[in-house]
């Protein structure tokens, strides 16, 4: 798989935790945060208690927000309790920022391609499997999913191959070319 910075965004659900973003820059000398999120929808996060950001591979920390405010459809700033200088904002730039599952559910837009983390795809009737991570590029959306007992694959999700969403049984279902599949294992 290509590395993450071809992507436009990488976007991908670990065990009750999904990434909804990175930490793209810091803003002012006050320490505040300006996260890049993929939620489909401008938010300020009202009610939400804390972001987790992955200290070691697996092992998210909390970090309890102060003050949020959105700056636009996918931008939001964050200034975090314990962080009170651009230097040591600085040490999180880049780090991905990731939601609890039931978070989550409350703030992403049905319609983000993000929000299709956890669905079913289906060829046709056959079902693939479950979307683990979602990867936006320019003129269309890969999910990879699990096949089977084989290694992840790649499904692309374009206006050629969807065909429907299911949205209450978290169902995807597509028109795949020929072949795609066994290309891929």
């Amino acid at each position: 798989m290509a590395t993450p910075g071809f992507f436009m965004g990488y976007l991908y659900k670990m065990k009750n935790y999904i990434s909804i973003g990175k930490l793209v820059a810091t803003h002012g000398v006050g320490g505040a945060l300006v996260l890049k999120h993929h939620l489909g929808k401008a938010t300020a996060f009202p009610g939400l208690k804390a972001f987790f950001l992955e200290d070691l591979p697996g092992s998210f920390l909390p970090y309890f927000p102060l003050s949020l405010k959105s700056r636009g459809e996918d931008e939001l700033l964050i200034e975090f309790e314990g962080i009170g200088s651009k230097e040591k904002a600085a040490r999180f730039l880049q780090k991905q920022v990731w939601l609890e599952e039931t978070d989550f559910a409350r703030y992403a837009s049905a319609s983000a391609p993000i929000a299709l983390l956890g669905f079913v795809v289906f060829d046709g009737r056959t079902p693939l499997g479950e979307v683990l991570e979602v990867i936006e590029q320019p003129h269309q959306v890969m999910c990879r999913i699990q096949y089977k007992e084989h290694d992840d694959i790649l499904i692309p999700i374009n206006e050629a191959s969807l065909v429907r969403i299911d949205q209450k049984k978290k169902q995807l279902f597509l028109d795949l070319p020929e072949g795609l599949i066994e290309t891929q294992l």
